[in-house]
């Protein structure tokens, strides 16, 4: 009678050994992929807001070290630990200052589907590129964004490396930095999630009585926990689950920021809605039992766009004349190119050389870079500071 409920866990088990095969043919001899991005100088030179011979002269003065040339004599180009020591000797780091807050951003909706966890990684990523100290929050019980950083949550994450430690009934933790994992990014950390921390939403459900107390108690455990762990960051990214429920309850109030990722389609845009109206009620009931929830910047971004479809362009028009600026202005192009890397277990930002063609590749990564850009600007106004301007830029305004 049981035969059907039964095959469940055979397909559960079936997928979870897939993927633990696709991992490893994505990333041998390693159990866990590695990084070998490399930079030629002039996109070097771009990513430091300076010129190539800027570089060169201090490779010649020996304040940098010298890319080894490959055996055909050309410079391999640089690796992303070369960057970061290029940007500390050249002055050109992002960070904020020690009085700055750190950004803590939620990439959240509750409908399914809109691209949050490919959002969240790109993200992180991006901000990784650009020479900030980046920690990434897996708060979603499906893990993907922790399978997105080559993790595979079945086989590589117990239950004691997520949160559940330190937010269940019995925390055994006093704070977060038992989770905290580095990852094949020298300049962005990982706290992982798996299937059991959505023992957390069972634990507090049952809670009884005394729920609500130990609900609020949670909140600003969270908030505190993160905040702690913050200053040694510039930038907090959280994936929340898809779903109202207590650990997206203790995101939305434990972060300072808030992204709503959405697809140009009307179910997704009538969903969102439905989250921001869903949003303003619980954020008006947390204020009433004492919980502030209080963000820099709230702002929607387009996560899927297709160019090509017209249907798309008339959804976007209208969420343009509903939410008007707080809609970021570029969106996330679909392209082949993430679905590639994400058949990988990577980003966009990791891919050594194009999947598919170097046109397609190109395109897709000028769209990322300025999508995410937009998500940059809105930081460092918080902190008081706004992008260099490029010499480009200069010479026209001359």
């Amino acid at each position: 009678m049981n035969s059907e409920v039964e095959r469940i866990s055979d397909l559960a088990e079936a997928g979870e050994r897939m993927i633990e095969r696709l991992r490893r043919q994505a990333f041998l001899p390693e159990s866990r992929k590695g990084l070998n991005l490399r930079f030629g100088i002039a996109e070097a030179a771009a990513l430091m807001g300076c010129s190539t011979n800027r570089i060169r002269m201090a490779e010649e003065d020996g304040r940098l070290p010298s890319p080894p040339a490959t055996d055909n004599g050309r410079r391999p180009g640089y690796t992303i630990e070369d960057l970061l020591k290029m940007r500390e000797v050249l002055g050109a780091s992002p960070a904020r200052a020690p009085l700055d807050r750190p950004a803590i951003i939620a990439v959240q909706n509750f409908k399914g589907g809109v691209g949050k966890s490919t959002v969240t990684t790109h993200l992180a990523h991006y901000f990784g590129v650009q020479g900030y100290r980046v920690l990434v929050v897996d708060c979603d019980s499906q893990a993907t964004t922790t399978t997105l950083f080559g993790f595979n949550p079945h086989f590589n994450i117990a239950r004691e490396q997520t949160l559940y430690p330190y937010l269940s009934i019995d925390p055994t933790q006093t704070d977060l930095l038992y989770a905290v994992q580095k990852t094949p990014w020298p300049n962005v950390d990982l706290i992982p999630s798996n299937l059991e921390l959505f023992d957390v939403e069972y634990e507090l459900a049952a809670s009884g009585a005394d729920g609500n107390s130990v609900l609020a108690s949670r909140f600003r455990k969270l908030k505190q926990g993160l905040f702690d762990l913050a200053r040694n960051y510039d930038v907090v990214i959280l994936d929340p689950p898809p779903a109202l429920g207590t650990i997206s309850l203790a995101v939305m109030q434990a972060a300072n920021a808030l992204i709503v990722p959405l697809a140009a389609t009307t179910p997704d845009f009538c969903s969102t809605v439905q989250f921001l109206s869903m949003m303003n009620q619980v954020s008006e009931q947390l204020l009433s039992a004492g919980i502030a929830v209080d963000y820099d910047f709230v702002r929607l971004l387009c996560s899927k766009f297709d160019s090509n479809d017209p249907s798309h362009a008339m959804v976007v028009q209208i969420m343009e004349q509903t939410f008007g600026p707080a809609l970021l202005p570029v969106p996330i192009l679909e392209s082949a190119e993430i679905s590639h890397a994400a058949l990988r277990m990577m980003t966009v930002y990791e891919l050594e050389k194009p999947v598919g063609t170097p046109r397609t590749h190109k395109r897709c990564r000028a769209n990322l870079d300025a999508a995410m850009a937009q998500v940059e600007a809105l930081v460092r106004r918080g902190w008081g500071v706004t992008a260099p301007a490029s010499a480009h830029e200069i010479f026209n305004a001359a």
